[in-house]
């Protein structure tokens, strides 16, 4: 899976429509760049790439005939969910940024959805801790090697309190999730709208979805 993947389908979602320099920019607000393995110019390919699948849309506007404008599709609608939903329940030792993207889009799914996924992930990890703790014995040889199981084990046990504490969160009310509010971040289109559900300004609309 890419984060890359996951933050297009979910920035055009949010946006309704949107052109490549709309999608980076409003990346550039969410502070992708920091966070996510993106890389600027891999923004349009990816946009073209998830065309070409049918899992978007492009058109040019009668206004600006040379600008591209993008869409999802329901099978984009359906592709975005399934990486969100196995994002969010499966570990991915090695891709920090995958996570990352699912926890700025995770308010798009309902908060029961979002706990059970969670839960399923903290099951995952622990499973992962033990199977870590139980390879521990077979290395021994350079002795140094320990080293390794140890840090391994020390990522394990911090990422099982980290999920955890999440849940807990989550399950006692913070933040919104979808279904909870007018106004959602990361629902269709929903860039658009202010918290009230009302339409928002929008001065400069090809600079920032939201």
């Amino acid at each position: 899976m890419s984060a890359t993947r996951l933050l297009l389908l979910g920035v055009v979602r949010w946006c309704g429509t949107a052109h490549g320099y709309l999608v980076r920019a409003e990346l550039e607000s969410w502070w992708a760049h920091e966070w996510a393995n993106i890389k600027w110019g891999s923004i349009y390919h990816g946009l073209k790439q998830l065309t070409k699948q049918e899992l978007m849309t492009a058109s040019s506007p009668l206004t600006n005939v040379g600008r591209v404008d993008y869409a999802l599709t329901e099978a984009g609608e359906a592709e975005f969910l399934r990486l969100l939903r196995a994002t969010l329940r499966e570990p991915e030792q090695h891709k920090p940024d995958l996570l990352a993207a699912a926890l700025v889009l995770m308010p798009t799914l309902p908060r029961d959805e979002v706990i059970s996924l969670l839960k399923e992930r903290l099951a995952a990890l622990e499973v992962n801790r033990a199977q870590v703790a139980g390879q521990a014995g077979d290395l021994t040889e350079p002795a140094h090697m320990s080293e390794l199981f140890g840090v391994w084990r020390r990522s394990a046990d911090s990422s099982i309190a980290w999920t955890q504490d999440l849940v807990e969160r989550i399950e006692a009310g913070e933040h919104t999730f979808a279904g909870e509010a007018p106004h959602v971040f990361g629902m269709p289109g929903g860039a658009a709208l202010n918290s009230d559900g009302t339409p928002r300004a929008r001065p400069r609309p090809d600079i920032s979805c939201g």
